[in-house]
């Protein structure tokens, strides 16, 4: 097997690919020592059995061919756990749409939480994949045969993958169960970069303003620091860390010392300057730079944990009944919004997830139905009230 390496061939083979229903992408990328990933290869195929390897490393290739195929809206593009694959698109300027993830569907389609793909392979094509290729280094020249086998493999299995689990969750009317999960994976705010929004993939603990302030500048701080230096941001500065300069506010070479979670010596490393000018930046007006979280809703006191608990095993047997995997029906939040509030703002109260799972979740608090344990396995009844006496 030869990989593309030439924009006239790629544009050749993207020709192609314009002209089919739908296309099973994969990618092979190296992150762990980089902020960026770094493209190796992209796999592609066609329903019709035509895929190829793309070399993006290739000197002089313009991927600019398969892009239009990716941003074109009357091909369904097909992806097995694509939000790693999205990101990579995202930074050269493209999400692919529509999309299909297969992992997801297997989700709807009874597969379990989070299914592998080589799992699925075996569940519903009966094929074992080879995976020793798959912790190689593929930014090595050149690769082997052994290795692109590997690679093709993955959207050639993926493309018979497709119209099966498509026409299964048709079937059982659960297809547009999935439809909003795949809208919100394309949400381009999901890859957003810029250190300004950096605050928002962590959890603040506190709401004063210097607190939420310096929180945000050192989180800022860091990914704008590993974006430039192309560096994980753990090697930066780890979450915790974030965390407790928040807390401290340290303003000096001698406060950085004193906190535990701060590598030793980092205020007199290339870092420390800057992540103090940062910090006193944020001070100087906090209250106009802190972020505003978003507050719940009314004056709801903290989730009682029993009645979590409690929607916990309800959420297990309801998801066991229907076969669907209950990550895809509600997460933890969910259920503690929930117990919190019967107008929770949460999509396990809308939808089909509402009628699989959430009238009954609101039934529990009210003390409508009880779960009881039948034979192993836990199931809702309706609890009959005694008549009020006259």
């Amino acid at each position: 097997m030869t990989p593309i390496t030439t924009t006239a061939d790629l544009a050749a083979f993207c020709e192609h690919l314009s002209t089919q229903p739908f296309v099973a992408v994969d990618t092979e990328f190296m992150r762990e020592t980089t902020y960026w990933p770094k493209l190796c290869l992209i796999q592609a195929e066609g329903p019709d059995g035509t895929g190829a390897c793309i070399d993006p490393l290739a000197e002089g290739l313009d991927l600019a061919p398969f892009l239009a195929v990716l941003a074109d809206p009357k091909i369904m593009k097909v992806f097995h756990a694509a939000r790693q694959d999205l990101e990579i698109f995202v930074n050269l300027g493209t999400m692919p749409a529509p999309l299909f993830d297969s992992q997801i569907a297997a989700m709807a389609a009874g597969f379990g939480e989070q299914v592998a793909y080589d799992a699925l392979v075996r569940q519903m094509l009966k094929v074992d994949l080879d995976k020793s290729s798959r912790f190689t280094d593929w930014a090595r020249r050149p690769l082997s045969e052994n290795q692109l086998t590997y690679a093709q493999a993955d959207v050639t299995y993926l493309a018979k993958l497709y119209p099966l689990l498509r026409d299964r969750l048709e079937s059982e009317g659960r297809l547009n169960w999935v439809a909003g999960e795949m809208q919100n994976l394309g949400d381009p705010t999901n890859y957003d970069v810029d250190p300004e929004n950096a605050w928002k993939r962590l959890k603040p603990r506190r709401n004063t303003a210097k607190y939420l302030a310096v929180f945000k500048a050192v989180a800022a701080w860091r990914e704008r620091t590993a974006q430039t230096r192309d560096q994980p941001r753990g090697r930066i500065l780890k979450d915790e860390g974030i965390e407790e300069i928040a807390t401290q506010l340290p303003t000096d070479a001698d406060g950085l010392n004193r906190l535990r979670s701060v590598p030793k010596g980092f205020s007199g490393s290339r870092f420390g300057p800057e992540l103090l000018a940062a910090i006193k930046e944020a001070l100087v007006d906090p209250e106009a730079y802190a972020p505003v979280l978003d507050k719940p809703k009314g004056h709801a006191a903290p989730a009682n944990g029993a009645v979590v608990e409690l929607l916990k095993v309800l959420l297990k047997a309801r998801s066991e009944d229907a076969g669907v995997a209950s990550k895809l029906i509600a997460t933890v939040a969910d259920l503690e919004k929930i117990a919190q509030d019967d107008e929770a703002e949460t999509p396990a109260l809308q939808g089909w997830r509402r009628e699989a799972f959430g009238e009954d979740a609101l039934k529990l608090k009210r003390g409508e139905i009880a779960l009881v344990l039948d034979g192993g396995r836990v199931r809702a009844v309706e609890v009959k009230r005694a008549p009020k006496p006259v």
